[in-house]
This record gives structure tokens, sequence and C-alpha cells, in this order.
């Protein structure tokens, strides 16, 4: 196994590092307390190609791999969490799709912008009584000429208030179960088609999340994506790339906590020395190390096998299921290195943590992902 990155890949790193930097961080405290969408930087990552990484340049997008997605992520969400899910979304699960099961005329008039940065995307599959067991759609879509006439409620949905196009899971015939659901591109401004009030989060506040709804709301039948009866395996299949953006997310903040623990610790004196020489503190960084190591592995080697288009729904489960579960406690560990500081908004670690909370709950709770991982060991 080769673990050198080409120069191609570091070239992306360092772009998306940089960026980071010098365009998110500046105003990252100030959304967070508002809770404000970062329009400007969207459009800007937009125009570096960080929309649509992994579509192909016929499609508008940078025809990057998976690695070099991951690395992107890693570095945007160190610096802002909500920056990494909004990139995340539009990548892994809307451009993914589209590009995969799209029709011709959905990659040219939906898949371009969107990986052009020109248009943003959202997802729509949770729903209020359907949540984990996405079977149980309740929304809608039912056959009127050359149309499908949706009714119903999304719940959860990120980048649902600045969103342009947005994928839509509505079931369109309810004596086939999970088989008769469908997978539709709803534009904003359709009649029919709103939103409801932005949630109040506990973290990724910049990020926009909200509750979608339907009312009689006409669809041409040309929107439909792959084929009636395909939108359950089309959201799964979705999802397992989904994981691996949440996974780099995770490791992004993981990487920022830590980071920030070691700074603080070199700097902080106790009892006449840098609280660094104190073998609790020193346990404590070897620790967080090692751990965002091995998230980074399994997230690599999740994104390497999906590049070399064999299977990867198990290793992605696993790197979402490890790297929530490290971000969690290396933001709660950097806290406890800063000691009363960590508790304030201006050392940063504090939301950490708030948005950390949050990559062990969408795009499949941990507990879910147990149950994906356990099924691939039973089944092989």
């Amino acid at each position: 196994m080769n673990f050198d990155f080409t120069e191609d890949h570091l070239m992306i790193q360092q772009s998306a590092k940089e960026f980071a930097e010098a365009e998110i961080a500046p105003s990252s405290i100030q959304r967070d307390i508002d809770a404000e969408f970062p329009t400007d930087i969207v459009k800007k990552i937009g125009e570096l190609g960080f929309l649509g990484m992994m579509v192909p340049p016929e499609f508008g997008g940078a025809g990057l791999d998976t690695i070099s997605y991951v690395l992107a992520m890693i570095e945007i969400s160190k610096v802002d969490a909500s920056v990494g899910v909004i990139m995340s979304v539009n990548n892994s699960l809307v451009c993914f799709g589209l590009e995969k099961y799209g029709s011709d005329y959905i990659k040219q008039n939906y898949l371009t912008p969107l990986a052009k940065g020109e248009r943003l995307g959202a997802f729509a599959l949770s729903e209020p009584e359907a949540g984990s067991d996405a079977t149980k759609q309740k929304t809608t879509a039912d056959k009127d000429g050359d149309h499908y006439v949706i009714n119903g409620m999304k719940n959860w949905i990120t980048n649902g208030i600045s969103a342009d196009h947005f994928l839509v899971m509505a079931t369109t015939d309810k004596e086939k179960g999970h088989k008769g659901i469908s997978t539709f591109l709803v534009e904003k401004g359709t009649p029919g088609f709103g939103h409801g009030k932005k949630e109040d989060k506990l973290g990724i506040r910049s990020s926009d999340t909200c509750s979608l709804t339907f009312e009689n709301c006409r669809v041409p039948a040309k929107n439909i994506v792959w084929e009636e009866g395909k939108g359950f395996n089309f959201a799964m299949n979705t999802l397992n790339g989904g994981r691996i953006g949440i996974a780099a997310q995770a490791i992004g903040i993981a990487e920022a906590s830590f980071e920030a623990a070691l700074k603080y610790s070199k700097e902080r004196k106790a009892f006449g020395t840098s609280i660094a020489n104190f073998q609790a503190i020193q346990f404590k960084l070897a620790d967080m190390a090692v751990k965002i190591d091995a998230a980074k592995m399994l997230t690599l080697k999740a994104a390497a096998l999906k590049d070399a288009e064999k299977k990867y729904y198990k290793e992605a489960a696993m790197a979402k299921l490890y790297s929530s579960k490290i971000a969690v406690e290396c933001a709660l560990e950097a806290i406890q290195v800063h000691g009363g500081y960590g508790y304030v908004r201006e050392y940063l670690v504090e939301r950490y943590l708030r948005d950390a909370k949050i990559t062990e709950i969408y795009e499949g709770t941990s507990e879910i992902q147990n149950i994906v991982i356990a099924r691939a060991l039973l089944d092989a």
C-alpha cells in the first residue's frame, strides 16, 4: 500500500488549507453566533471547483478523485465544519447521485451548474416519521400526465433554505414498500414547494437546516432520477459515498481540536512550567494523535476503494463511525486541556465540540453504521 500523496493531492490540500485560513476563518466565530449562512464563501469555493470535485469536466466538475475530496474536506472543516457540510452535501449526496444515476437531460441542466458552483444542492430523505428507518416515507408523488404531484414534508434538510436544486425521495407506489420509492429533482421556486423556519442548532450553526413542505407540487416526469421505484436504492447508494465526506469533516474537527490543545499546552504555564510538560497532558495529546491517524487511515481506505470502483460501503461506514466518535472525544479533551478557557467562544474549542456531535447523527447515526458494518461482516 502506497501512503504517499501525489503532487495533485498535495496541491489540492494546500489550496484548501490556504483558502480556509484566509477566507473562512476570519468570519467563522461571528457566523456561528449569528447562525449566518456563508453565501459569499460558498460562491468562492464553487469558483475553486470544490463543489463538484469528483464530477467529470464534461459536466462542469474538477474531475478529481475521492482522496483529493477527502483532503480538501478535512482542511475546510478544520476551520469551519459548517462550510464543510455544505460542501459535503453538494459533492457527495447531490452531484454524485446525479452523475451516477441522472439522465442526460438532468446532467446537462442540473448537474453541470451544481458542479460549477453556480447552483447549490440539497438532499431530502428524512421525514418527521422516517429518520433512521428511511423506508417509512410518507411523502407521495402521484403521476398526473407528464408530471408527478408531490405532497408531504421533509425534515433536517441541510442547505434547505439556500439550495437551488433538491433531490427529493417520495413514494410513487405504496403497495411496493421501499421498492415503491422514487427520487425527483425539484427546483426552488416550484409552486407548492416551500420550507419551514431555520432550525436553531447546537452546532454547525452557519449552515442552514430546515423542513421542506410539498403541497400539490408539480414536477415534470423528466425530473425523475434513475427510474421509478429506485429511490430507496438511490438514497442508500448515495449515502455510502456521503459517509466518506462526513468522516473527513469529523477528522477536520478532530485535527482542529488537537492543534488547539497542542498550541495551548505549550503556552499555558502552571507550577512554574508549561502544562505540556505534564504527563497527564502529554497522554491526552498522544491519544488524540493516534485516534486522528487511525481515522484518516480508515477514511482514505474507503476513498481509495471508491476510486478503484470496488465495494466500499462497509469501509465508508467504519470510517464514519470511528471518525465521528473521535471528533467528539478530541473536542472534549481539547476543552479539558484548556480548562476554563475551553468553555468560552474566544478559544474556539467549545465550538469544535458542538460541531462534532452532529457527525455521530446525520447521514446515518452511529448505531446505523454498526448495523451496516455487522451486516457486511455476516454476509461475507
